[in-house]
């Protein structure tokens, strides 16, 4: 089994190309996770916002953590890629308990993110970087070398002048890449020439969100990017066209037919 989980451990890592990014429109149950094997998606990433709201959570750890291991774990059984888990800070779980439980749910990447889900404030670099090289301390000693995707939260809190939060970033990325994380993702990121200038500061790969405003994938490609999430905008997506389909059914009509494509089953 650790041959195994290492392997897609391997795979995963090796899928973080800068200029040929890894996509991952990001699942939230095995039903979804299927689908996006199926569409030839060579990873499944979770996301913890769907997999909070699908289960009847609110996004920023309240979820319990028996409750979004288990989701995790059914993604992990449903696939036969590499799994990926949005664990936004930890739950407050020991480092060792984290990994044990991400590789107990057959999934070898996991996201982990510098907001405190408390206050919603950042965390201290340095507090973040020492949980980073714990996570990836214990995962050492297990043998398998969980691919860490360190999120940086510096971009949610809006800002007049881009120059303080890009040179906080870049300064927090280098500090958890030498702290044991294999990618950054400065989530919310989406000005061009901030992340070209962001790819070319940070030494080693980035992720970009996906999203509304923010550059295709081909422009994230050509800037550098190695990773590009879609977070929770599958899910959204998703829940908005049945609310469409529902409103249909609620109008006595037939969501089946023209624009409301037949469902199965």
């Amino acid at each position: 089994m650790i041959d195994t989980l290492a392997g897609r451990a391997a795979a995963l890592r090796a899928l973080h190309r800068p200029g040929d990014p890894l996509v991952l429109p990001n699942a939230w149950d095995a039903g979804s996770a299927r689908r996006v094997a199926a569409a030839g998606f060579p990873a499944v990433a979770t996301s913890s916002s769907a997999v909070a709201e699908s289960l009847g959570h609110a996004d920023g750890e309240a979820t319990p953590p028996g409750e979004m291991f288990a989701a995790v774990a059914r993604v992990a059984r449903a696939v036969a890629v590499p799994v990926t888990a949005d664990l936004e800070r930890g739950y407050g779980l020991r480092p060792a308990e984290l990994v044990e439980r991400l590789l107990d749910a057959g999934a070898v990447g996991l996201n982990l993110e510098d907001s405190d889900p408390r206050t919603g404030g950042l965390v201290d670099a340095g507090e973040q970087a020492d949980l980073l090289a714990a996570v990836r301390a214990a995962a050492d000693v297990i043998g398998v070398p969980v691919v860490l995707n360190a999120r940086i939260d510096v971009f949610l809190r809006p800002a007049e002048d881009l120059a303080g939060p890009l040179d906080e970033a870049a300064r927090r990325a280098a500090r958890y890449l030498a702290a044991g994380a294999d990618c950054v993702y400065p989530i919310l990121l989406a000005d061009p020439a901030a992340l070209s200038s962001l790819v070319e500061a940070v030494p080693g790969p980035l992720n970009a969100l996906a999203r509304p405003g923010a550059p295709a994938v081909s422009e994230l490609a050509a800037l550098g990017v190695a990773r590009v999430s879609y977070g929770g905008g599958v899910y959204d997506a998703a829940r908005a066209h049945t609310a469409r389909l529902l409103d249909v059914v609620r109008a006595g009509g037939d969501p089946f037919v023209g624009d409301h494509p037949a469902a199965s089953g």
